[in-house]
């Protein structure tokens, strides 16, 4: 069983939502918000201002932001913006311009309305006013390839083992397997859990102990 029918098992099941934020930079939480149960794919990039065409080097008035795919069935949006308003200081005199920008951008009017209510409730948790920059979903340009997965990508090891499975870049970026690993070397997920999660994912048995059997055995 090739890696791709792996993977495209653990999202068929799935109406997926997508959820597309900004809470400083980007690389924390992309390992963050793809170590939850639930959050199918993962990529950062830049969204939120009308340069065209943003680059790392040359964002103009763009913010780093993440997208996350998620299962809503597991994890529905309110716990996914608790999660964004809980892990970082969500306010306007916190950054320089508009890179670090804590920053939401909703997918329609459902999503808008939830974001509203969540965000009052988070005011009262917080015990602060949120001055997140909140609007409707415009676009997203996708970041250089060295920013996907940015934590996992620092243990080359690792990255030659995956290559086995994942020989394109294009194939890491959209993996469930891969965002839980970038989660793991940052320390948010422990390897107990995260074979715990596996094992549970409905998936062919085999495709299942190919990706433990290749977690157990990494070399970091």
């Amino acid at each position: 069983m090739d890696i791709q029918t792996i993977e495209e098992e653990l999202h068929k099941t799935c109406d997926l939502e997508t959820a597309t934020f900004g809470m400083g930079c980007f690389w924390g939480p992309d390992a963050r918000f793809g170590s939850l149960q639930g959050v199918i794919r993962t990529r950062v990039g830049y969204a939120g201002g009308t340069t065209p065409t943003p680059t790392y080097r040359q964002m103009g008035d763009h913010t780093e932001t993440v997208e996350i795919d998620f299962d809503p069935a597991i994890l529905r949006y309110e716990d996914v913006l608790r999660h964004f308003w809980r892990n970082h200081y969500p306010n306007r005199d916190q950054y320089k311009g508009r890179q670090y920008l804590s920053l939401l951008r909703c997918r329609g009017n459902e999503q808008l309305e939830i974001a509203e209510r969540v965000k009052t409730e988070m005011e009262v948790e917080l015990g602060e006013r949120i001055e997140t920059n909140i609007a409707g979903f415009t676009d997203f340009t996708l970041a250089e390839e060295r920013h996907q997965k940015y934590y996992l990508k620092r243990y080359p090891k690792a990255l030659e083992q995956l290559k086995v499975l994942y020989p394109e870049p294009e194939l890491l970026l959209h993996s469930t397997f891969a965002a839980r690993l970038n989660g793991f070397v940052k320390g948010i997920r422990t390897k107990e859990s995260l074979l715990e999660e596996m094992n549970g994912w409905k998936i062919d048995q085999d495709g299942r102990a190919v990706l433990i059997d290749l977690f157990q055995r990494m070399k970091w």
